[in-house]
């Protein structure tokens, strides 16, 4: 993944000039020539005094005042950071001319600013003074009572002069030095990306506004976010003097977190399946969190294995991990130990086992590298080679199982991990552990139902001489998991062959074991030797009683009805006879390659206890192809039934000569770009020929049950 731009800050351009700075927040500043000319006027001028930066730009300032310049008496501002040779940031109370004739009382500030090339210049920031306020105590109705953040840069990027607000965010003192850069005054502060920026408009002389700062007070770790605005402090056609910033703190990072896990919420856990979740994971922490994020499972994750807090913590049995996800900013990706799918090696000793067995979260702004610590030489080379600085490690645990660990590190953002980033990616761990325990549960208990499932179907289909099978089973892929779906071929006395398919109704394990007894129930009818339509009436008893007399689990009980085709076919009349339960209708392929629905009469699912199953006698001409599915095969939640049956129709005329080739060119499309979303089975018969002649054209009997 590549890496944003601007990383940890966002920048948006304003228009050029000192006059045209956003309409909120703007302070009442302007720029003055050291003759007192007029050379830049602020927007927040214009709404105090309501002159237009066209009309005072270029004018001498004293034509706006009403004071005489040599009667404003002018007092040192306590608290001011920078020093020009003899010249410091004073203030003072004046009277001035509002455009529409009224006198202002003002409180004034000023801070000189001097170029290289030795021009002096005024920064000058207003605010109407209340009345009694004596000059002395000026300052403490100027900038200093305002919630926004002001500061003065030179330009070498020294922090000149700060108001109360932007000293108290800062964590200054009113004794600081005046000669210290960005780095060394703003403690903690993202200053890679402010820096950057007042270079900028030194350069281009053009404000910026909307740039996004981080800081984290070291105190309590909570990181504020400002949003500011920065403004190139300049006379006419001469050279930067410096800059002005405005900062306030804003609630956007809160904003943006609670956006980021409700976008978490519907893309983590999207499927069943470990490996995407913990992926998922991974991509939706880059870049709105952290730089770089893996996730380790316990090798013993995927497979449903023992929980990893059961493992010893002696180095001998330091757990195995295995990386299931992983993303980065960088599109190689340089800061991978290890690839996806790759044993991950735990070091004794090291933060991963603290937070697993501390039942708590490993949390370092500051990774410390050096001799001592935990990291092996491949792990610090890769720390010192990619500019890792600060690691947070979450175990990820649901419903009482250590699952692995979540590790989020930082690279090209220079700001630390604060305490929110923290909670923030606790959050996302905790969203993902249950995702991931679910796939978790769902891989072992859809491994255990498909094993249980294959054992329980036959492992071969033989038709005899009677007839050519061939059959596929395929489980489903959705949530639900694995279904009742079955199909069986029972030879009988006489030659003749009895073939089944079946779907018992639920999913799981409960559903696998369910297929099973009545799999042997109707094996042990046929051996009875009774008609279709007799034996599923004896099935639906047999059923129903177990139904009623069956435990209950979860609200569910464990023995359930299904519906259900027995068909007997006798090779030696060519005849067919057939009863159904509730069953997608069979088809027929004649010899010629014509397909259709056999039209068979339909009786209600085994299980009900209701009965009344009827059969009917199909005359099959030798090659006559025979098709028995499940509905799973045909109906769908975005295909009905009916346009199920008749793309089903479409797909075997003409058969293929091998059956195998035709049960896979139906299976490959029917299922076409889609997973199944219930089991598949399907059984394909072709009769051969048989010893004795008889008529070949079909037709049917219907035989009712004895009432």
């Amino acid at each position: 993944m590549a890496r944003r731009p601007g990383a940890g800050s966002e920048t948006r351009r304003i228009p050029a000039g000192f006059g045209q700075a956003p309409e909120a927040p703007a302070p009442a500043v302007a720029l003055l020539g050291s003759d007192g000319t007029i050379l830049a006027w602020g927007e927040g001028c214009r709404r105090l005094l309501g002159h237009r930066a066209e009309d005072v730009v270029r004018l001498p300032v004293q034509r706006l005042l009403k004071t005489p310049a040599e009667a404003v008496r002018w007092s040192p501002a306590r608290g001011d950071v920078g020093q020009r040779g003899d010249r410091r940031a004073v203030n003072a109370v004046v009277e001035v001319r509002h455009r529409e004739g009224m006198s202002l009382r003002l409180a004034v500030e000023t801070i000189a600013l001097t170029g290289e090339d030795g021009e002096t210049c005024w920064f000058v920031a207003v605010v109407e003074a209340p009345d009694g306020v004596r000059t002395a105590d000026a300052e403490a109705a100027l900038l200093d009572r305002s919630p926004l953040a002001v500061a003065v840069w030179d330009t070498r990027t020294r922090l000149l002069w700060s108001n109360r607000a932007c000293r108290e965010i800062a964590g200054r003192s009113e004794a600081d030095p005046p000669t210290r850069s960005t780095r060394r005054t703003l403690c903690d502060v993202d200053r890679a990306t402010i820096e950057p920026v007042i270079r900028q408009v030194l350069t281009s002389r053009e404000p910026v506004g909307d740039h996004v700062l981080r800081w984290a007070p070291p105190e309590h770790g909570r990181e504020v976010v400002f949003s500011s605005s920065v403004f190139p402090l300049a006379p006419l056609n001469g050279g930067p003097l410096g800059v002005c910033t405005v900062s306030a703190i804003t609630k956007s990072g809160e904003r943006e977190r609670l956006a980021l896990l409700g976008t978490a919420a519907n893309r983590i856990g999207t499927t069943l399946d470990v490996m995407t979740t913990a992926q998922e994971l991974a991509d939706m922490a880059v870049p709105a969190l952290a730089d770089y994020v893996t996730v380790d499972l316990a090798d013993a994750v995927p497979l449903g294995g023992e929980p990893l807090k059961r493992m010893s913590k002696a180095p001998s049995g330091i757990p195995v991990f295995r990386r299931a996800g992983q993303s980065s900013i960088h599109a190689d990706m340089p800061e991978a130990a290890f690839l996806v799918g790759d044993v991950v090696y735990v070091p004794p000793g090291s933060p991963f086992l603290t937070a697993l067995y501390g039942d708590q979260s490993y949390f370092e702004p500051a990774m410390k590298t050096g001799p001592g610590t935990w990291l092996d030489p491949r792990r610090r080379q890769l720390i010192h080679d990619t500019g890792m600085h600060s690691v947070m490690m979450i175990p990820l645990r649901a419903r009482g199982t250590i699952l692995g660990i979540a590790v989020f590190t930082r690279t090209d953002n220079a700001v630390p991990f604060s305490r929110d980033d923290l909670l923030l990616a606790e959050e996302l761990c905790v969203q993902a552990a249950l995702s991931l325990d679910n796939a978790r549960r769902y891989t072992r208990e859809r491994a255990a139902a498909l094993a249980l499932q294959r054992s329980l179907l036959p492992q071969r289909l033989s038709g005899g001489a009677a007839m050519d099978l061939a059959g596929r089973y395929l489980p489903s892929d959705r949530h639900e998991g694995v279904g009742g779906d079955w199909m069986d071929a029972i030879e009988l006395p006489g030659g003749r062959i009895a073939l089944v398919i079946g779907d018992v109704v639920g999913h799981g394990i409960n559903a696998a074991a369910a297929m099973g007894r009545m799999r042997t129930a109707i094996h042990t009818l046929a051996t009875l030797d009774q008609p279709p339509a007799q034996l599923l009436d004896h099935l639906d008893k047999v059923t129903s009683q177990l139904a009623e007399t069956a435990t209950w689990s979860h609200g569910y009980s464990s023995v359930t009805g299904g519906t259900c085709i027995y068909a007997v076919y006798d090779p030696a009349t060519r005849v067919c006879d057939l009863a159904r339960a509730g069953h997608p209708p069979p088809m027929l392929v004649t010899p010629e390659g014509h397909a259709h629905i056999a039209d068979t009469p339909v009786g209600p699912p085994v299980g009900t206890g209701i009965g009344g199953y009827e059969s009917i006698e199909l005359e099959l001409s030798q090659g006559t192809l025979l098709a028995l599915y499940t509905d799973g095969l045909v109906e769908s939640r975005h295909c009905d039934i009916d346009t199920g049956l008749n793309r089903l129709l479409t797909t075997l005329q003409p058969p293929s000569t091998s059956l195998e080739d035709t049960c896979s060119h139906v299976i490959a499309k029917m299922t076409t770009n889609t997973s199944p979303e219930d089991d598949i089975a399907l059984l394909i018969a072709r009769t051969q020929p048989a010893d004795d002649h008889h008529q070949t054209t079909a037709h049917t009997k219907h035989h009712r049950p004895p009432t």
